[in-house]
């Protein structure tokens, strides 16, 4: 699928506005395929959503009718082979087949059912072992940004980036339905902005009557749209915020026009009370697989993922490789896994603290970055080694010739090693540089330059921390050698990281 494909694309919700019943859900496709056919510069997709709920809703939970998430989800079932009916008709009409996972056995019957797209909710935005399963698939990624923080959003971007999957995020309030003063349409331009060359789009949960928000969306940028649809029937009514074929009738005429409409520009919007709710209801808690004994680790192994969630419990939205969780008492099978029961090791913590101090050398030292830069992490013997160990690398460009700059810490130390393919060139931009080749040390400082030719053993190290830049010929991920064989087993000594200038304001103290 190629980028083209987020252009002018509108996305046509159905989720569970089949009713649990196939016939309901033909219709839905067959009438909203009169209604789209009168817009040939547009894209379209029929969503459908998809749950395994055997897993996805807690056994203790099931047949619960004052749960109104477990009650929608259990009265609107459909067997795979309905769904499969479904996505046939979707295809067959023209339209793409795009549809929602909400657990890992999803995802695999998502691919099963050949769609050509995956779209995450909102509440599924920060659920790491559902986007490590999806990653993992072949299909274009859309995502929802309702209810996340900068913080969060940056994360995914960066999660999916790294990983160079086609992907777009979606500016999205999740208030069920939106008021118009809530929509923050400005956000689009912001995200756009931020994320430069992403697709950006606007999901929406407004009223059905709602038509000027769409010129709006246009207008800032936005290039996917998307809105719950259904059919209102003798047996079957719609909630509030899905549109009938005639109310997306007018919401796609509206499409061709544009205006702006107010909203917070240049930062990210403030969510509600009433939105985090609404979303918390959603995310899948984390439950025991298995007793557990005080001091084990929970991890994906002994745990699952269902909802309800109740306060307090760790959520799959929580789970990350920065965090571990200890418990501190014996844990019995199927209870929830609540936050007061464990010891918690903020990984991420060891890490930012890190990452302050590489940014306070590179403000001290005024060297210029881009607007966006990534950079990696070498933490050759663990991240807790990290300051003695280790240097952090900006890859600038690779091509037949390589520009890097290097940043070392005080007193950190990049073990000996040598490479068979690359010359180097150093030349120190800020601070002193000691580095030995073939057991001889010699200090540098500012604008002294240094060849290190292939095969040469070299480290480097600094007193008080330096930055130099790299020019060589075309780095290989494999051409570094290093005396200590450990290094080369560890298989875990790099992490990735993105930043944006505006990281890069002032040191802290």
């Amino acid at each position: 699928m190629k980028k083209t494909i987020f252009d002018k694309l509108f996305i046509l919700e159905m989720a569970n506005n089949h009713m649990g019943d196939l016939s309901q859900g033909l219709n839905v496709i067959r009438e909203f395929k009169k209604v789209t056919q009168k817009y040939s510069d547009f894209n379209f997709a029929i969503k459908m959503q998809y749950r395994d709920l055997d897993t996805f809703i807690h056994s203790k939970y099931k047949g619960n009718k004052d749960i109104k998430y477990v009650k929608r989800f259990e009265e609107t079932r459909l067997s795979s082979e309905d769904f499969m009916t479904l996505k046939e008709e979707i295809v067959k009409l023209g339209f793409m087949a795009i549809c929602t996972p909400f657990d890992e056995n999803s995802v695999d019957l998502i691919v099963k059912h050949g769609f050509d797209a995956i779209k995450i909710g909102s509440c599924s935005f920060t659920d790491w072992p559902l986007l490590e399963k999806v990653i993992k698939t072949d299909k274009p990624v859309i995502l929802s940004t309702a209810g996340a923080s900068q913080h969060d959003i940056d994360r995914v971007f960066a999660f999916f980036d790294h990983r160079e999957k086609h992907f777009a995020f979606m500016h999205c309030v999740g208030e069920y339905p939106t008021i118009k003063e809530n929509f923050q349409l400005n956000q689009i331009a912001y995200l756009r902005h931020r994320y430069q060359n992403l697709p950006i789009g606007y999901s929406t949960h407004e009223s059905p009557d709602e038509i000027n928000s769409i010129k709006i969306a246009i207008g800032q940028g936005a290039c996917i749209f998307e809105r719950h649809v259904g059919l209102k029937t003798d047996k079957y009514s719609l909630n509030n915020y899905s549109s009938t074929p005639e109310q997306i009738d007018k919401w796609l005429a509206s499409a061709k026009e544009a205006f702006i409409m107010s909203g917070i520009k240049n930062k990210h919007r403030d969510i509600s009370e009433k939105e985090a709710a609404d979303l918390t209801g959603l995310k899948r808690g984390v439950f025991l697989k298995n007793n557990i004994a005080k001091g084990d680790k929970l991890v994906i192994e002994n745990s699952y993922f269902a909802i309800p969630n109740i306060a307090g419990q760790v959520l799959a939205n929580d789970y990350s490789k920065y965090s571990e969780y200890i418990a501190n008492k014996s844990i019995k099978k199927d209870e929830p896994a609540m936050f007061s029961d464990f010891k918690i090791n903020n990984l991420r913590e060891t890490f930012h603290s890190i990452v302050e101090k590489i940014k306070n050398l590179i403000i001290r030292s005024n060297v210029a970055l881009p607007e966006k830069f990534d950079f990696e992490l070498s933490h050759h013997y663990g991240i807790d080694s990290f300051e003695k160990f280790g240097a952090t690398i900006i890859r600038c460009i690779n091509r037949e010739y390589c520009k890097t700059i290097i940043i070392t810490l005080p007193g950190q130390k990049n073990p000996t090693h040598y490479h068979m393919k690359k010359e180097e060139t150093f030349q120190v931009l800020y601070g002193d540089l000691i580095l030995e080749m073939n057991g001889k040390a010699e200090e540098y400082k500012r604008g002294d330059i240094i060849v290190v030719e292939r095969g040469i053993k070299h480290s480097f190290t600094s007193n008080t921390g330096a930055i130099f830049e790299e020019v060589s010929t075309t780095h290989y991920k494999e051409d570094s050698f290093y005396d200590d064989d450990r290094i080369a087993k560890n298989k875990n000594r790099k992490t990735a990281m993105t930043f944006w200038s505006d990281w890069l304001q002032k040191p802290k103290a």
